[in-house]
């Protein structure tokens, strides 16, 4: 799971990451609520998250880099 974001582009990085900030919040209500199954699923959304915020980061430092 770790490096099947590597061959995404720069706007599917963003949507994807969209989609992960969506399906987090709501697993932290249900969290909250007490409706979760796997609660290190929370821990795993959270480092998905963090890999996108930084490749969408590099993908910006080469394009600021290119210029």
């Amino acid at each position: 799971m770790k490096n099947s974001f590597k061959n995404l582009t720069f706007p599917e990085l963003k949507a994807k990451r969209d989609e992960l900030n969506k399906k987090y919040m709501e697993l932290r209500f249900q969290v909250v609520i007490g409706h979760v199954d796997n609660p290190l699923q929370k821990r795993t959304m959270r480092r998905q998250i963090a890999r996108l915020n930084t490749l969408i980061r590099q993908h910006e430092q080469a394009l600021k880099a290119s210029v």
